[in-house]
């Protein structure tokens, strides 16, 4: 079909061919001054960044996270026309000091982490993770294995496995993942623990940080505690990737709604330089890339956006102010007005 096709439009083809030839060559010149320019235009702004250092908090191992993330830091690399250098932290703190150091100049969060770098570290949010199904949000859940005998005394469908676990703590063994986790740690903490006036470290047979949501999934799963801290988001990781795992695991709580995670860079950060960050964020749609992150996109945001978790945080401590047999009502007081004082600036 091809060979007759050439043989009756042979001449026509040496003709567009010879244009094609010239529309090519110009396209190409342009093509060349285009790259050049955006070339240029990284090399104008902050050149004195050869590259970036992009940090990523531990929510799975370096091994499980790597190949998720690489693609779209070379994206990134691509668009912003510099190296950018990941940096798979051992724990959340490590990208908080990171980046207080300026040894991290972008980095993803979670709220917990963000608001403690805002606050010691020079970091500014400038964007949030939308999730794949379009949601802005996600859950901290309680977890337990399946055959776990504690579940004979928890009602799965109305989710109290939260009371079942302040009423039996000392029979239990527990693991948060990280103390600057929002789903692992600060969540739990207030809504489980400081709201029901029982204090962790000292309620359970055995209480442990894991370090991640995928070291709680795999604690629970291999029956090494009774019961972890965990979040939707890495259930679904988990059942894509692991099924079996999945399988082995019973939600027995689930938190309110948990704003979605911040990106940020450190505020010093030039604002040419800024301004090339967010308009890749913004607009960054490939969505085979950000499916292995189980996102959809990014969506600009704004420091006070986590001032949920700030108010979070500080009820924490309320709660525990009032809950500790230390301090006089006077003392109490005193910690509880400062704290208020501090709620009312969030308003």
């Amino acid at each position: 079909m091809l060979t007759q096709f050439s043989k009756r439009w042979v001449s026509l083809l040496t003709a567009s061919v010879l244009s094609a030839s010239v529309l090519a060559s110009c396209s190409s010149s342009q093509t060349a001054q285009q790259e050049s320019s955006n070339t240029a235009n990284s090399q104008t702004c902050a050149p004195e960044l050869e590259a970036i250092d992009f940090g990523i908090i531990s929510t799975e191992s370096q091994d499980n996270l790597k190949p998720k993330w690489d693609p779209f830091v070379k994206a990134m690399e691509a668009q912003l026309g510099r190296p950018i250098n990941a940096f798979y932290a051992t724990d959340y703190a490590a990208v908080i000091e990171a980046m207080g150091a300026n040894k991290v100049q972008l980095a993803w969060m979670g709220g917990k982490s963000y608001i403690e770098a805002a606050e010691r570290s020079n970091a500014e949010a400038f964007a949030r993770v939308i999730n794949e199904d379009g949601t802005k949000g996600y859950y901290s859940h309680l977890i337990t294995n399946k055959d776990n005998p504690i579940l004979s005394e928890i009602d799965v469908n109305q989710g109290n496995g939260d009371q079942y676990v302040i009423q039996n703590a000392g029979d239990l063994t527990f693991a948060f993942n990280d103390p600057e986790s929002t789903s692992g740690f600060l969540v739990p903490s207030y809504y489980v623990f400081a709201k029901n006036g029982v204090n962790p470290n000292e309620a359970f047979e055995q209480l442990t940080f894991a370090g991640s949501h995928e070291a709680t999934a795999q604690a629970v799963a291999n029956n090494q505690v009774d019961v972890a801290t965990n979040n939707s988001e890495q259930m679904l990781v988990i059942e894509e990737s692991s099924p079996e795992t999945r399988e082995r695991i019973q939600i027995i709580w689930t938190s309110p709604e948990i704003p979605s995670d911040p990106l940020a860079y450190r505020k010093d950060l030039p604002d040419c330089l800024k301004e090339q960050v967010r308009d890749f964020f913004y607009n960054y749609n490939d969505a085979a890339i950000l499916g292995a992150l189980d996102w959809s996109g990014f969506e600009p945001a704004e420091d006070e956006d986590w001032n949920a978790i700030r108010e979070l945080e500080i009820g924490k401590e309320i709660l525990e102010v009032q809950n500790d047999e230390n301090l006089s009502e006077q003392e109490k007081q005193q910690k509880i007005d400062e704290l208020n004082q501090q709620l009312e600036t969030l308003q």
